[in-house]
């Protein structure tokens, strides 16, 4: 008898709790279109749910999804390995879906950057190639980086794609088109140029948006002339210098730069250097048997991990002060797997994971950061058996040497194979570790990261 009331007790509690957790949790933004029901895990008595939160450090994989981390898992370090970002503590999984653009009440199943990252910047779901505006209606939406800045934090930028390009554009910009990067690149923007009176181009509000740190690609954007306001003539570089910031452009100028003032750091004319190389993927019998070619990189360009840790100590205030929020995106994961060339996309992934272990380090003397890790979108690789003459999947094949000296076949197959690989639309990682990082477990929507991030840092 003692027995079955000490179990009775204990259904009795855990169901309460459960009880309790679906009473109080929150819910998606219901000025989203088609925005999810999800409700937040909100369990009392997991301290890792309500633990105060004062620095907030975003990873981004850019087409990272469930296959590219297994590829660069089984390469890198071997099947029975673990990458960093494998030992994240709280893991689960968000749905990527955009809206289409004449009828937004309709889902778009296969998202580009530019909606994905929209989603979990704002909260919203967008058409593909909008910019933190609404579909249809070209309304802005305010951003977790500009909830941020209202609460005191310091902010970062960081990718190793132009900083006009999709992902870190969508904390820091408002546009119709994702194209519309620099001054010069405003024809699909007319509204939003700033001799209309507009906000201007991607590059421009990065600057104007006084955000503490930006470090990336795409110095040509920035060197183009502004056609309106206060800086009319002028390149965005010198607007960026008579509000504050100090320009570097090359690794040694980096790791020289001195907290006191904003930074942005141009790295190259458009994307970053690629860590690796390899032979592409080609149509059968494919490329390889290979190895890839590491250490790529030139040495005038700080990696993904030198300048995440550059952007934490910029950002980290002294004691007793406010904490910061940074973006940091691996960008050319995406940009490799379009290109079919397995060694490349793998590269940029292993350089994201040590980004994310310079993190996990810096966690360790601060725990009250949260580290989140997920990714934009699923991309085209599948690792596939071994392709013969009579048996093989249509598209490109390249065979990989591995860790465990086994030879593994990737195949990219969303696109003819002269043509860039597409996107797909399956749902992708979230993992997280540190105070308030169990609230990725589930299956989430890309919206839902808004919300969890909005809570940690108090604007929710």
């Amino acid at each position: 008898m003692f027995l079955f009331k000490q179990r009775k007790f204990l259904f009795i509690t855990v169901a309460s709790v459960i009880i309790a957790a679906l009473g109080t949790a929150s819910t998606g933004n219901a000025d989203s279109p088609r925005s999810p029901k999800y409700r937040y895990p909100n369990f009392p008595n997991q301290p890792s749910f309500k633990r105060r939160v004062k620095n907030v450090i975003l990873f981004i994989g850019d087409g990272m999804g469930d296959s590219e981390i297994t590829i660069a898992r089984n390469y890198s370090v071997g099947a029975a390995g673990r990458l960093t970002i494998d030992t994240l503590p709280f893991t689960g999984e968000y749905t990527t879906y955009s809206l289409q653009e004449k009828n937004p009440k309709l889902p778009d199943y296969v998202t580009d950057s530019a909606a994905s990252g929209t989603g979990w910047a704002t909260g919203n779901k967008t058409s593909n190639g909008r910019i933190s505006t609404t579909a249809g209606t070209d309304k802005d939406l305010k951003t977790i980086l500009e909830l941020a800045k209202e609460r005191g934090y310091k902010t970062g930028d960081v990718s190793t794609a132009e900083l006009t390009d999709a992902t870190p554009a969508v904390l820091v910009s408002h546009v119709s088109e994702r194209s519309c990067q620099g001054p010069q690149d405003m024809a699909p923007c007319p509204q939003d140029k700033k001799s209309a009176g507009g906000p201007g181009s991607i590059a421009e509000q990065s600057i104007d948006h006084n955000v503490d740190v930006l470090l990336g690609g795409g110095k040509q954007r920035f060197d183009q002339t502004i056609d309106g306001g206060k800086f009319a003539g002028k390149t965005v570089i010198d607007a960026a210098k008579a509000q504050g910031y100090q320009v570097v452009t090359n690794a040694a100028q980096l790791q020289t730069a001195q907290p006191g003032s904003k930074l942005l750091g141009l790295f190259s004319p458009g994307n970053m250097s690629l860590e690796w190389a390899g032979q592409p993927a080609i149509i059968y019998p494919g490329s390889g048997p290979q190895r890839c070619l590491e250490n790529q990189r030139p040495a005038n360009q700080p990696s993904l991990a030198d300048m995440t840790s550059k952007a934490i100590s910029l950002l980290e205030e002294q004691p007793g002060r406010g904490g910061f929020f940074l973006q940091v995106e691996g960008a050319s994961i995406d940009k490799r797997d379009h290109a079919g060339n397995p060694c490349e996309q793998i590269g940029e992934t292993v350089a994201l994971d040590r980004a994310v272990k310079v993190a996990i380090e810096y966690a360790k003397e601060h725990p009250d950061t949260l580290i989140v890790v997920t990714a934009d979108h699923g991309h085209t690789s599948q690792i596939i058996p071994a392709p013969t003459a009579t048996n093989h999947s249509p598209g490109k094949f390249s065979t990989l040497i591995t860790a465990d000296q086994a030879e593994m076949t990737v195949n990219y197959a969303t696109n003819l194979p002269e043509q860039s690989q597409e996107h797909t639309g399956t749902q992708v990682r979230i993992a997280a570790q540190g105070p308030q990082g169990a609230n990725v477990v589930g299956v989430l929507d890309q919206t839902d990261l808004f919300h969890i991030l909005a809570r940690a840092i108090g604007a929710e």
